[in-house]
């Protein structure tokens, strides 16, 4: 059946190999089957500037990601709070195309809102401040003319300060806002919403104003890979490592998530 699959949050980066190699794996033998792939930010680890594209392992990323768009597979990229620099550079050397966000689709016959989802986690006041400065245009053409390895000592710093502020900061206030979510369903027509950022991997319903909406949350990969896969008949979670991959690069019996209905 035809179907389009769903990813984020994956962080590749040199120093998380398995997770790579589970990427890999996923491209070459998962992603092909599908109509189009989403991956919906946090593709990598950070990017710095698209003047980063030689570094041997994002070649051999964007290398994958081209293979795909080669093989009739339609890959999208969205920006995530991690990669908000990619930019036409890298769209044009993966063969993918750029998204904004939010965008909205027609899938299948259903009208599918796709987001990031940090825009969405509006009790993280802190954060918020700090998004809509990284976002701004005069902050990133700024930014951007750093010589790269100041840049990226840069983003190594903010990585570090990051993290020591999240051990003080409840779980509650890093998720999203509901009032957030209903907000934006409503600016959209009450579609189905699928996100990423939280690394809550999950399947939600909210009932709004006499509609009812799911919303999708990927998972992240750090131990195993996952994707949402959706066709005609609906959508619902996978997960996968490299080694749970068969020959046929189909979903062996068990790999398959429970969603909540």
């Amino acid at each position: 059946m035809s179907h389009t699959l769903f990813i984020s949050d994956l962080h590749l980066c040199v120093k998380q190999q398995h997770c790579t190699q589970v990427f890999l794996h996923f491209m070459r033998h998962i992603a092909p089957k599908a109509e189009a792939l989403y991956i919906l930010g946090d593709l990598f680890e950070y990017w710095a500037g698209d003047d980063d594209l030689d570094d041997p392992f994002h070649q051999q990323v964007i290398r994958a990601i081209h293979t795909l768009a080669e093989s009739g597979t339609r890959p999208f990229i969205m920006h995530g709070n991690r990669d908000l620099l990619i930019g036409k550079a890298l769209e044009k050397a993966s063969g993918a195309t750029l998204l904004g966000d939010p965008t909205l689709i027609d899938l299948y016959g259903t009208p599918t809102l796709l987001s990031h989802g940090d825009m969405l986690c509006t009790d993280d006041v802190a954060y918020q401040t700090y998004r809509n400065q990284v976002h701004a245009e005069g902050w990133q053409q700024l930014f951007l003319s750093q010589p790269l390895t100041q840049r990226k000592t840069q983003i190594e710093q903010l990585r570090t300060r990051s993290e020591i502020e999240k051990q003080h900061k409840s779980r509650e206030i890093m998720d999203v806002n509901a009032e957030a979510v209903a907000e934006l369903l409503r600016e959209y027509g009450y579609p189905r919403l699928i996100h990423g950022h939280t690394h809550r991997a999950g399947h939600i319903l909210h009932h709004l104003d006499g509609y009812t909406c799911e919303r999708w949350v990927l998972g992240d990969w750090h131990e195993t890979g996952n994707a949402l896969r959706c066709d005609a008949q609906g959508c619902h979670a996978e997960q996968f490592a490299a080694t749970s991959v068969n020959r046929e690069g189909s979903f062996p019996k068990g790999t398959r998530a429970a969603a909540t209905r």
